[in-house]
């Protein structure tokens, strides 16, 4: 990509988008083309049709998408599945007819059956049924990739199409009902470690802050009790940290400036040729829940106890992306797990 290349990263402000357009600013790039959800709604085709139009931009990042974890996709399954359908169609038809040199969708792990062999090889892709608590959000990012790909096939435009693992980092959704599992524990024990210490005000501090979820308030002036009560009711208390599921599953997680390293990776070098249909982005390894939950505790210093409630769903029991095709285009992980979680706590501290 030239330095003087227009480019548009869609969803900016998101987790993804804004590792994205730090990369770029970061290696020289200042022609970037940014929009909130206010300026252009990327579900309205006429309106994104406008936009590129317009703007003309060379290169796109598709970084837009609504997000959650196995609660939310349980709870706005059709939300899921229309917005990002109708995210991927009028950007990719937009790109299309406005002459973008390059695209890069950027989608997710599970698009893959629940029970494939793992680790999950870009080969395993629609080999079996979808794990059902995002069943929703998987149909449409394989839509999408079969969107980039059947364009290239007919008009023979440059649209990549990766597949990024568990994504944390800055500007993270920390909202409980919402959330991924791994900004959902940070919060958890950075609460209970305020509470454990006595911080009643702390604690209603971050609540004011940034939203819980399920609709759960303080009431102006709230309290103490009524703060420990909220809490409870999430399973957070000043002694112990109550989490969904057995603890058992494995997951694979990925510090957010590595996939934004990546995908700029491929933009700079490769065609979708090169990469093909797909190709997997990942760290190459995973880890249990419960590991994970136990790792957070000690880099966010909680002394209590943690409890798992095998009530809850724990979904696809191990996610793992084969990452051998992007090594063998260059590209390697650089950020490790334990460097990450402390550098996405002390980004939540200091927002």
């Amino acid at each position: 990509m030239d330095k003087n290349a227009k480019i548009f990263v869609a969803g900016h402000l998101g987790l993804v988008g804004s590792a994205i357009l730090r990369t770029l600013e970061g290696r020289g790039y200042r022609n970037l083309i940014t929009r909130t959800r206010e300026q252009l709604d990327l579900r309205d085709r006429e309106a994104v049709n406008g936009f590129f139009g317009s703007e003309r931009p060379d290169y796109v990042f598709l970084a837009a998408a609504k997000v959650g974890g196995i609660l939310a996709n349980n709870t706005y399954k059709a939300e899921f599945i229309y917005d990002n359908l109708a995210i991927a169609t009028n950007v990719v038809e937009a790109s299309h007819r406005h002459g973008v040199m390059k695209l890069m969708n950027l989608g997710s792990s599970c698009i893959y059956p629940k029970l494939a062999p793992q680790p999950l090889k870009e080969e395993y892709f629609l080999t079996g049924p979808l794990e059902p608590t995002n069943e929703p959000y998987a149909i449409a990012k394989i839509a999408a990739i079969k969107l980039c790909r059947y364009y290239n096939e007919q008009y023979h435009t440059n649209l990549l199409s990766v597949m990024p693992t568990n994504l944390f980092g800055p500007g993270d959704n920390f909202n409980l009902e919402t959330s991924h599992v791994l900004p959902a524990l940070v919060r958890k024990f950075h609460l209970a470690k305020l509470l454990s210490a006595g911080q009643a005000e702390q604690v209603r501090e971050d609540i004011e802050k940034r939203p819980l979820g399920f609709g759960l308030q303080l009431g102006a002036n709230a309290p103490e009790q009524e703060i420990l009560n909220l809490l409870d009711r999430i399973g957070v208390t000043g002694g112990c940290v109550q989490l969904w599921g057995t603890g058992t599953p494995l997951r694979e997680f990925l510090y957010v400036d590595d996939v934004a390293d990546a995908v700029v990776f491929l933009m700079m070098k490769y065609d979708y040729r090169d990469v093909g249909e797909f190709v997997n982005i990942g760290a190459g390894h995973d880890i249990s829940i419960k590991e994970l939950a136990e790792r957070i505790r000690g880099i966010v210093g909680f002394p209590g106890e943690i409890q798992f409630d095998s009530s809850k769903p724990d979904g696809t029991p191990r996610k793992l992306l084969d990452i051998s095709r992007m090594r063998s285009l260059g590209w390697e992980p650089k950020i490790s797990l334990e460097e990450g979680i402390k550098l996405a706590y002390q980004w939540y501290q200091e927002n």
